[in-house]
């Protein structure tokens, strides 16, 4: 069997790993790119420039998509084929099939970014893309599946490692969620209608809503915690056993959260009442694996000082412990009677999406760009440091202002004067809004700074001569 002090780049297909890494960085500038324009837009409108496919209610389904699938999909890819060799110790399974995946992810990524301008959508909350786009996908992600399950059947080691069992369950997962959510009835080439309808669409689709967080952003990004933090941190991982009770709990639990989505909505009260408890069980299996990830850290603790791709790791950790308790508490009803339609959901996601899924995605590529392109290290570890604080700076100023925003168009909305009447209208409280919005804007732009330093440090590395980089990181 070969070990690791016997592998080399030469044994494994890089080629892949290398061009969705890349494509990664590319489409996470991109994605937040436009976050940031319609975050713009909602304190300056006339940012749309009277131009239908530049409106917010246009865009913001492209930026989600964005974000979700073509950032922090391609980092799932990435990662996920660079684990699962390194892991199992054999090359990719049907590399032509692993370069498939590819261009066409990106097919599917490009065609995202025409058609919703044009307005042409579903319009199902990160289900929008219409019915030939959604076949493609299906296409692209059984071949996925073909190649991830195809290298652990061939592997030379005897054990599956516990990343690749959160890798496996999220391709599995999505690949259904996608499906029966996509089921449509076409009436030409860009509309269809849903094959649901009523209370049985809203179930739908939030089932499939939230376990695209609950499997995509949530199953797959601990798959890439699992390996990286104990790789960067030079220990094993804290337990192996917990690793294992996460797992399985977590995908126990998981699928049954989406009903909190729809409370106090025509959904049945008991369904409701389940999403809720769910959601609430939920916080113990998160909170196992972030701790077992903080934890693998026992005994390397002083690394922090000086690693900032570790810091990047370990803070991503920290917002899922934060987002993975704020989600369980906004699923119960009475809080969620002030929370439901506020901006404070669009912080709880962002403290997700950006300290966690983007912080860890970003943590994992500055480990795996210098390993992909035979170097020891990032171009400039002082550009990664200086991305860290950008990123974190940026993710807090989001999500306090977010909450702040949330808690008081809450409060606003569900005042009454003395006589039954209520105390303010709906416009009162967007103007009382307008401060928070401008902070908001101010974290995206500190995030996507990062991201635009982030894509100098990872071109300088890419492009520098292997003996020289040592001398350019140290100058």
């Amino acid at each position: 069997m070969m070990n690791h002090s016997q592998s080399t780049g030469a044994d494994y297909n890089y080629t892949i790993v290398r061009q969705f890494a890349l494509t990664t960085v590319l489409w996470g500038i991109f994605g937040m790119a436009v976050g940031v324009l319609i975050a713009a837009q909602l304190i300056w409108p006339q940012l749309n420039f009277d131009t239908p496919w530049l409106t917010f209610s246009r865009l913001r389904p492209l930026h989600t998509n964005a974000v979700i699938f073509a950032f922090g999909t391609s980092a799932l890819f990435a990662t996920s084929y660079y684990v699962v060799q390194r892991t199992c110790q054999v090359r990719l399974f049907a590399p032509k099939l692993a370069a498939f995946t590819f261009w066409g992810w990106q097919a599917v990524i490009i065609a995202a970014a025409i058609t919703l301008p044009l307005g042409i959508t579903q319009s199902k909350e990160y289900a929008e893309l219409e019915w030939p786009i959604d076949i493609a996908i299906t296409i692209i992600w059984v071949s996925y599946a073909i190649v991830f399950f195809g290298t652990i059947a061939k592997r030379t080691t005897s054990h599956i490692y516990v990343a690749n069992w959160f890798f496996g369950a999220f391709i599995i997962t999505v690949a259904v969620l996608h499906i029966v959510n996509s089921m449509a009835v076409p009436v030409s080439l860009f509309k269809s209608y849903s094959l649901y309808s009523g209370a049985v669409d809203a179930m739908v689709q939030w089932w499939y809503g939230h376990n695209a967080v609950g499997f995509l952003l949530t199953a797959g990004f601990l798959g890439m915690m699992y390996y990286f933090v104990p790789k960067q941190a030079g220990r094993p991982v804290y337990s192996y056993r917990l690793s294992i009770v996460h797992f399985w709990a977590l995908i126990a639990l998981y699928i049954w959260a989406g009903p909190h989505h729809l409370h106090y909505t025509a959904l049945p009260d008991w369904t409701q009442s389940l999403g809720m408890v769910m959601s609430l069980i939920l916080f113990a299996p998160s909170w196992g694996g972030m701790i077992n990830g903080i934890m693998t850290l026992s005994g390397a603790w002083h690394k922090l000082r000086t690693d900032p791709v570790l810091r990047f790791l370990v803070v991503s950790l920290s917002f899922y412990g934060m987002s993975t308790f704020e989600g369980p508490m906004m699923a119960i009803k009475t809080v969620n009677a002030l929370s439901h339609y506020t901006d404070w959901t669009i912080g709880h996601v962002h403290s997700g999406a950006l300290g966690w899924v983007a912080m860890v995605s970003i943590g994992s590529l500055y480990h795996l760009v210098p390993v992909l392109f035979g170097h020891g290290r990032m171009y400039s570890t002082s550009l990664v440091n200086v991305h860290f604080w950008l990123a974190t700076i940026g993710t807090v100023l989001y999500i306090v202002s977010m909450w702040i925003s949330g808690v008081m168009q809450g409060l606003m909305w569900r005042a009454v004067n003395s006589d039954g009447t209520l105390t303010y209208s709906f416009v009162e409280s967007l103007e009382a809004s307008y401060p928070f919005y401008f902070v908001r804007f101010l974290g995206g732009c500190f995030f996507l700074t990062g991201m635009l330093i982030m894509a100098y440090n990872v071109l300088r590395t890419v492009k520098a001569p292997k003996e020289s980089l040592p001398a350019l990181a140290e100058a």
